[in-house]
Parts: structure tokens; sequence; C-alpha cells
């Protein structure tokens, strides 16, 4: 998996066998999202790289990140549910998730029109990181294993998606990793259950 935002939109992520190949994701929308680089930058954000994509940061808080797949590329937000989205451009990851918090690109075009509203809902992000502020709690959501606590940490892709997950499915991951004896069976079973969790399933869902 890469270190460095440069391999990103140069040879991809590292996690699959199309990295640095013409098939990657990240070549099929090259220039989509070096725009989408540039407007981040732009914006004043930090340039990290978690869990092999671009994710741009402030006041140390995840603000937002960069994906790529073979049909589309996105740009998705961090602590969504603060946002007010007026031009209603935020979609949600998948059916089952609470809150809209990822924009949906299909050319370069298409980032450089919508590069004001970008910009702006960034702004609205950073301030909302520099005040502290955070969404409130969904009622009814369950106290994490320190191993899914870590993973979510380490991987904000993933934490993207666990928190967009309604409080029952949350639950069904809690209950899932509760029957471990062992952190490390728990580590295992999160790694497992890790795309589960991004197609916004719960944990027996198919």
């Amino acid at each position: 998996m890469i270190e460095a935002a440069d391999d990103y939109f140069t040879k991809g992520c590292g996690r699959c066998d199309r990295f640095d190949t013409e098939a990657c994701a990240t070549r099929i929308w090259a220039e989509g999202l070096a725009r989408l680089r540039a407007i981040c930058r732009s914006a004043g954000l930090e340039e990290t790289v978690r869990w092999g994509q671009p994710c741009y940061r402030h006041a140390g808080r995840n603000i937002a990140i960069i994906g790529a797949f073979r049909d589309r590329f996105v740009l998705g937000f961090f602590d969504a549910a603060l946002l007010q989205d007026p031009e209603h451009v935020l979609d949600k990851p998948g059916p089952n998730t609470r809150h809209a918090n990822t924009i949906r690109f299909e050319s370069a075009d298409q980032v450089e029109r919508t590069a004001p509203i970008l910009l702006a809902y960034l702004a609205e992000a950073v301030a909302h990181a520099e005040a502290g502020r955070r969404p409130p709690r969904a009622s009814g959501s369950p106290d994490l294993p320190d191993e899914l606590v870590e993973a979510l940490d380490d991987d904000p892709a993933l934490a993207t998606a666990f928190h967009a997950l309604t409080p029952g499915r949350q639950r069904s991951y809690v209950i899932a990793l509760s029957g471990a004896k062992t952190a490390q069976t728990r580590r295992r079973r999160i790694a497992k259950f890790r795309d589960r969790i991004i197609e916004g399933k719960g944990a027996h869902e198919r």
C-alpha cells in the first residue's frame, strides 16, 4: 500500500493487482483526480495518506478524502452531518447509510464546474474543525471495542462508512466482535468485515 500521495495519483492505492497498470482507476480518472487534488490543496488543507488514499486534514481533523472506482471518482467528507449542503450535491455512499457524505464525479469537467461549490463545502468543514464541532452521536449508537476504534482511526474510509451505518447495523458488528476472546481475533474479524461495512451492510447481511 502506498505511503505518499504522489504515488496515488501516478500508480494507485496499492490495494489490488491493478496497481501501477493502465487498468487502475486512478489512471482512468487521472485528470479529474488531479483537479480534485488541486482544489483540496488550494483550500489550505494538509495532504496526507490514509489507507492508501489521499486524505486532507486541518486543525488535527480529517476533512475530506479522495477515492477512485472503475465507474466514478469521489470526494468524501468526514463529519458530513455538520454540512448544510445547500447545493444538494452530497450523496449517500450506500443505501443503508444515515448521512450523505460523498460527491461523485464522472468527468474532469464536472470537477471544474463544481469547483466553487467544493471550495465552499471545504471551507465550511474547516470552520467546523477549527471550532471543535462534531456531529451529535446518534441515539442508540453502541460503545465500540478498542480494536474497532483503533481500526477506524487508522482507516478513514472505513470510519466514514461505519459512522454512516444505522445504529442497528453498527451494533451488529459490536455483537459479532464481542464474541471474540482475544484482541488478535477481533482485529482479524474487523479486517474480514471491512468490505461489508464499506457497502453499508450489517454484519450478517448479504
